[in-house]
């Protein structure tokens, strides 16, 4: 008998829950261990991140060479090297636009990125992947492109700034100014900005390094008309910073407004959202925004989607939060 033959005859011993998120931890510490059969089998019984997300957004790896490896350009501006991949995405717009975008891999934060969340005090999720409700944020703000024509769009928390890119290249938008609290974050934003510049037309595009405990953001010299954030809310302890500076934005215009994509994640959506309302703010909750997306989310309930098997909706997928100054500015015109 084969030694993969042994392996696979074995039987799997049962492991609690914390045990196999230790083990994924691990694995991402030290990345060079090769995962053995029980790793990769068992961590699928408890990790709800999905192969494709909702599949909203096609995309595909534009593997570079070899030789690029060192750090070589590839493609229009983009450098990779061993941690990063180049992911092509295709936007759902009739403009038929390509994006390209500069990420991380899987697996391979490491003990640099640790220490720089908390030199920063700022946590890394943004470095890691790109999170299912960036996705469906990016998908609605296409579908619903008629909003920020000739307006002012910040993204908060942006990760690698799909969303924002997006409504630069699919949009008319003025301008488009996207931040994360993360200077690696930034960086990546900013070298995918210039990568893509050609696709944004007359909107202006820029990057911004953003710490939410600074407060007030007067020195950012102007109004705008929409803030957006996906799956900003999970860490209590940001809530009220996150909440702070989301109210100097809005104060810079009454007219302006807030959407937020988060799914609920046990209380911590909730929690942020009194923080919210303890700052006079208004807050207005939609379950069902985009037909599509909630058709998705119910064949995954009922398992009628295989691609994530274990898909819990309370924990993936994102409520649309509509948040302003005044109630009025609450309602939004939305495609189904």
């Amino acid at each position: 008998m084969t030694e993969e033959r042994s392996a696979a005859a074995t039987p799997i011993p049962s492991l609690s829950s914390a045990s196999l998120r230790w083990r994924i931890l691990r694995q991402s510490l030290l990345p060079r261990l090769k995962p053995d059969i029980l790793s990769q089998e068992q961590t699928k019984q408890i990790s709800r991140k999905p192969a494709g997300g909702f599949g909203l957004i096609s995309n595909c790896l534009v593997e570079p060479k070899q030789e690029d490896y060192t750090g070589a350009t590839v493609g229009p501006l983009l450098s990779t090297g061993k941690k990063d991949m180049l992911v092509e995405y295709t936007l759902p717009s009739c403009r038929a636009v390509t994006i390209m975008l500069q990420q991380r891999r899987e697996n391979s934060v490491d003990l640099k990125d640790f220490e720089i969340s908390k030199k920063q005090e700022i946590d890394n999720t943004g470095i890691v992947c790109l999170w299912p409700s960036e996705e469906v944020m990016t998908y609605f703000c296409i579908l619903n492109g008629d909003m920020f024509r000739n307006k002012r769009v910040l993204e908060l928390g942006s990760g690698y700034g799909l969303a924002g890119l997006s409504i630069a290249a699919c949009t008319d938008a003025t301008e488009v100014l996207i931040t994360d609290g993360n200077p690696q974050v930034v960086d990546y934003i900013q070298n995918n900005i210039t990568a893509n510049a050609v696709s944004f037309g007359a909107t202006k595009v820029t990057s911004l390094l953003l710490h939410w405990s600074q407060g007030k953001v007067c020195h950012l010299g102007q109004t705008f008309d929409f803030i957006l954030a996906a799956d900003c809310t999970f860490f209590e302890e940001f809530h009220l910073g996150l909440a702070l500076t989301l109210k100097s934005l809005l104060r810079l215009s009454k007219t302006s407004r807030a959407i937020f994509f988060s799914p609920r994640r046990g209380k911590s959506l909730d929690l942020f959202l009194q923080v919210v309302r303890n700052l006079d703010l208004h807050v207005k909750v939609v379950e069902n925004y985009n037909n599509r997306i909630w058709e998705l989310q119910n064949e995954f309930m009922e398992q009628e989607n295989s691609s994530w098997p274990n898909y819990d909706k309370e924990h993936c997928y994102p409520l649309l939060i509509i948040i302003s100054l005044e109630s009025e500015f609450l309602c939004l015109s939305l495609s189904s």
